[in-house]
C-alpha cells in the first residue's frame, strides 16, 4: 500500500509512527474545522436573535440597545414612533 514495505523490520516503527502522526494531524484539523463551524453558527444565530429582538421592539435594524448607553442609533437619528391605534 502506497509503496510502503510493512514487512521490513528496520522501517516498521518509522512507518507506524508516521501513520500515527498523520492520524493525529487529521484529527486535529477535524477538531479545528468543527470549532470554527460551531463558532460561525453561534454568531449567525446571535445576529438573528438580535435582529428579531430589535424588530419586535419596533426599533428597526439601525437601532442598538446597550445597557450602558441606552438606545443608540447607527445613523444618529431619532427612532420613529409607532402610530397610535385608531380610536373607534
Amino acid at each position: 500500500m502506497f509503496g510502503i514495505d510493512w514487512n521490513n523490520p528496520t522501517t516498521l516503527w518509522l512507518n507506524l509512527t508516521n501513520a500515527g502522526l498523520g492520524l493525529f494531524v487529521l484529527g486535529s484539523v477535524a477538531v479545528l474545522i468543527g470549532a470554527v463551524a460551531v463558532e460561525l453558527v453561534e454568531k449567525f444565530r446571535a445576529s438573528l436573535r438580535q435582529g428579531a429582538m430589535q424588530m419586535q421592539a419596533g426599533l428597526g435594524s439601525h437601532a442598538i440597545h446597550t445597557p450602558e448607553l441606552g438606545l443608540t442609533m447607527a445613523d444618529g437619528g431619532e427612532p420613529v414612533e409607532k402610530p397610535a391605534p385608531p380610536k373607534r
